[in-house]
């Protein structure tokens, strides 16, 4: 399982128009799931996600985690962060999971984070979705479940 963590300002997912998450300051976060991930990966995940200190203190330091800063989370599902660009042009897709394992493992995912008490707003699996938000700092962060990197 692997996600990409963004510190946000604010951020929304739209789906035909229609509003379907939305945050103020918090966590933007693209989640992939591939073939042997399992309810561990997102619950590691989840824990390292809600835990990671990257909001500053009032000394300008990386202290606290979201939880702390009392932020949010926008939760977007991306089987696209399993891609193999290795070969040609057009991105490889057989690392990610298929749909109906990689929803359960999905959901898993934002329920866990629900359970540490922080708001999760989602897209919609599976939908082509329009993302906005306003990445603060920058701060980016992939963490993958499975290496140590």
């Amino acid at each position: 399982m692997r996600v990409v963590v963004q510190r946000c300002k604010e951020a929304k997912v739209t789906v035909n128009g229609e509003i379907t998450g939305q945050i103020d300051q918090g966590l933007m976060v693209l989640v992939g799931v591939t073939h042997e991930d399992t309810e561990k990966d997102a619950q590691y995940l989840a824990d390292k996600v809600a835990g990671l200190r990257i909001f500053e203190d009032e000394e300008g330091k990386m202290n606290f985690s979201v939880m702390d800063a009392g932020g949010g989370i926008l939760s977007v599902s991306q089987f696209t962060l399993y891609g193999d660009c290795r070969k040609g042009k057009r991105p490889n897709f057989m690392a990610a999971a298929r749909p109906d394992a990689a929803l359960a493992i999905y959901e898993c995912f934002n329920r866990a984070l629900e359970t540490k008490g922080l708001t999760v707003a989602t897209g919609r699996f599976g939908e082509l979705m329009d993302v906005e938000f306003t990445n603060w700092g920058p701060v980016t962060l992939i963490i993958d479940s499975k290496t140590t990197a």
